[in-house]
């Protein structure tokens, strides 16, 4: 078993990714990655990383580094378990380059969306520090639902009514706190 990663270990990660990698590219990190480096965790068990487009060279540099530093990358975002949410490059946050790669967080609506289709503890409260830190609207929450709700028959793992069931009941928590002036 690996130690959890803190936010230097994720540097240190770009700095070798982008002096390792043979061309350009695009690197997007989700969920605990992104925790760490905006701030609202100390630590994440693994790295969850969307390459798009592949730099060239980087599963060579991505395999020394796991060494070097002993941690997990996995190669996941929330488009292998949702359908992809039209615009979600745009939404994407730059974090900086490094060499060729640049490093982004990926689209924090559909982290969000990802995190609560799972409905774990620690996902929900990850979706609700993103929504604190404004990250998110609660209409772009809904309505990039909406634009994916007609595919989610192509993820069958997926209850479609369940789904939308919990982004409505978040989305309720929240307009309920902000009604009340908590937020």
């Amino acid at each position: 078993m690996r130690p959890n990663v803190d936010s230097q270990k994720i540097e240190r990660l770009m700095q070798v990714l982008g002096r390792e990698a043979q061309g350009s590219g695009c690197i997007y990190f989700t969920g605990g990655a992104s925790a760490l480096l905006i701030g609202w965790r100390n630590s994440t068990i693994d790295i969850d990383i969307r390459l798009d487009p592949e730099p060239p060279g980087i599963f060579g540099a991505i395999a020394k580094i796991k060494q070097e530093l002993n941690i997990n990358i996995e190669l996941a975002s929330p488009q292998d378990f949702l359908p992809t949410i039209p615009g979600w490059r745009d939404r994407s946050i730059f974090i900086g380059k490094y060499g060729q790669i640049s490093f982004y967080h990926y689209d924090f609506i559909a982290q969000a969306l990802s995190k609560i289709s799972r409905g774990f503890d620690r996902d929900i409260k990850d979706v609700q520090a993103m929504y604190e830190q404004k990250l998110f609207s609660l209409e772009e929450l809904r309505n990039s639902f909406e634009s994916i709700a007609p595919e989610l028959i192509r993820f069958p793992s997926l209850n479609p009514d369940a789904l939308r069931s919990r982004v409505e009941n978040f989305i309720k928590r929240f307009e309920s706190n902000i009604e009340d002036g908590q937020l």
